[in-house]
């Protein structure tokens, strides 16, 4: 069927809408693809939603190959089995909590593994069932504190979860890797640039995860690579190089010295070189400082303790980074009341000793291995320690991963070094192991007729922000480039001449390429200006435009491949030159 612009629901806007930060949400609000309804929330419009169900396809024909069972669960969920598994509480403020007409308590499901741990114990009790694979395309509802970037980061998405369960973690491994290959198979078909990093599980649970990110400089997420290497992680789940452990035994004592003004790392460096102190025979440098930072972490369920982060000074605390290894605990900085109300924290001054002393748990970046050596808090005003060393001053309650990640740094298994870049995280993969199908007591009888528990793993696309990746992948200053596999439509018929041979023209050339299976948007819009219809077609970003202007006098039409080049084509030639530029 031809779709006419003249009667489509389609207003596109000339200036970039408020609100919009990142080139994604400009350019699909004034395309007409989407439309803000509120904060995080957008209504699809038919242009956008065209391309999400096309995506959609992709997605599905790709998890079918593998053996995937679609169903879809309510989004409309209830409380008792995110209770079970504690997730009622750990989401937090993300999640969406509501009470029905009886005052029973509700969610908005911002994942599905419950329901679908409980489907399969409802139904299968052999190990002949197994392996199998669920999945679903659902609407997500997730209580972001700051929606932003349209929808790429809403409060209301789509995603594809699918789950896999078998009888043996051979079984898991295989139905992982299945997923991984669908995935890459998925994204390359979108023609989309991405890495798979290694990641953190989160509030997920279990033990392998791995994250696909499109890359992007308006991501949120930081990742790195390997300058020598094929090693990728996702910023939270680099792993730091230890520190190399030395002898305690003959280092000098840690002595307390007056160090008037000096509550900040630059300050005390400044100091310390001024008051001569030196680190085996060189100056000293932020890197020979110990940092240490108050905070206050809550257990689901918990009152919040001070808890102390040691990192080398001349590292910042990354707030992702420390969430991410003491998840599905709240982490938070220590405020001023509670260093008001705790008279051993002394502003600029703390230090170790001070915290260990006062019961409060310590946890040290890896570089602080026994037997090295800092300059600290000595937990007074205006002092500081020289030569605390770890393991013998001081010793910490376990390593933590919360220092920032610094360009230049070394990769793993002597792959160079890291580099960092950004991306916009599109999938997500995890082996879950046993930890819902434990939960819900899901007993399988396996060949030897005894009780087995079975294992998990769950696997998302962000299927609505596919959509927005896209576009932020594929635009230029004049609009969209969509790729023709998900395209609303592949050709763009333009008829930017009022005469009526043209016209005629125009509309016999829709009707063959219809004919032949390719979808058609023609612009014929009677009182619309040849350059308005320009833009919008450049502003629409379907592959192919074809042109009848100027030159259709001479029989000529312009075929114009969004994004590259335009070639004159004879008018008889024209619908063999779309098709060939179609099917390839």
């Amino acid at each position: 069927m031809i779709t006419r612009l003249s009667t489509m629901f389609l207003r596109t806007l000339r200036e970039d809408p408020a609100d919009a930060e990142v080139p994604s949400h400009k350019l699909l609000v004034r395309a007409g693809y989407v439309r803000r309804v509120a904060p995080g929330v957008y209504t699809w419009l038919p242009l956008g939603l065209k391309v999400l169900r096309k995506v959609e396809t992709v997605v599905r024909e790709e998890m079918d190959a593998i053996g995937g069972q679609e169903l879809s669960f309510p989004a409309l969920l209830p409380r008792e089995p995110y209770e079970t598994t504690h997730r009622w509480t750990e989401y937090g403020g993300d999640l969406f909590r509501l009470k029905d007409r009886r005052g029973v308590d509700m969610l908005l499901g911002p994942t599905h593994e419950e329901m679908f741990s409980l489907a399969v114990k409802d139904l299968y009790s052999s190990y002949k069932d197994f392996p199998v694979t669920l999945y679903q395309v659902q609407n997500k509802y997730r209580d972001e504190a700051r929606p932003r970037a349209g929808v790429l980061r809403g409060r209301e998405f789509i995603m594809k979860d699918s789950y896999s369960f078998d009888m043996s973690d051979a079984g898991l491994e295989q139905s992982y890797q299945n997923h991984r290959a669908a995935y890459q198979r998925i994204f390359n078909r979108l023609g989309l640039e991405y890495v798979i990093c290694a990641a953190t599980s989160g509030a997920m649970g279990g033990s392998a995860s791995e994250e696909f990110l499109a890359v992007s400089e308006t991501g949120e997420d930081t990742f790195v690579r390997a300058t020598a290497g094929d090693y990728a992680a996702n910023v939270e789940a680099v792993v730091t190089q230890p520190g190399i452990e030395r002898p305690i035994e003959g280092l000098p004592e840690a002595v307390v010295h007056e160090t008037p003004d000096s509550e900040t790392i630059e300050t005390l460096v400044s100091w310390a070189n001024s008051a001569g102190v030196a680190v085996d025979g060189r100056e000293v440098t932020a890197a020979d400082t110990l940092k240490c930072i108050v905070v206050k972490v809550t257990q689901p369920g918990q009152e919040p303790e001070l808890t102390g982060i040691l990192l080398p000074g001349d590292r910042e605390v990354d707030l992702k980074r420390l969430e991410a290894s003491l998840e599905p605990a709240e982490v938070e900085l220590a405020s001023e009341a509670d260093f008001a109300k705790s008279d051993f924290l002394v502003k600029g001054y703390v230090g170790p000793r001070g915290l260990q002393a006062n019961g409060v748990t310590i946890l040290a970046d890896p570089r602080i291995a026994t037997g090295t050596s800092w300059i600290t808090g000595a937990d007074e005003k205006n002092r500081h320690v020289v030569g605390l060393v770890a393991g013998r001053d001081f010793t910490p309650d376990g390593l933590i991963e919360a220092a920032e990640v610094k360009e230049g740094d070394p990769a793993p298994a002597g792959q160079g070094t890291l580099t960092l870049q950004r991306g916009i995280e599109i999938g997500h993969i995890f082996q879950l192991g046993r930890k819902y199908t434990e939960a819900f007591d899901v007993q399988i009888l396996d060949e030897n007729g005894k009780r087995a528990v079975p294992t998990m793993g769950s696997y998302g696309v962000g299927v609505s922000r596919l959509v927005a990746v896209l576009a932020e992948q594929r635009h230029d200053e004049k609009g969209l480039n969509w790729p023709i596999e998900v395209a609303p439509f592949q050709v763009h018929v333009v008829i930017a001449n009022k005469d009526e041979a043209a016209r005629e023209a125009a509309e016999k050339l829709a009707t063959e390429l219809d004919a032949a299976g390719i979808e058609v948007l023609i612009d014929d819009r009677p009182k619309v200006s040849p350059g308005v219809k320009f833009k919008d077609a450049e502003l629409l970003g379907m592959p192919l435009s074809a042109i009848l202007g100027r030159s259709f006098a001479e029989g000529i039409i312009e075929l114009r491949v969004r994004g590259s080049e335009t070639i004159e084509v004879p008018a008889g030639d024209i619908v063999a030159k779309i098709l060939e530029q179609v099917r390839g």
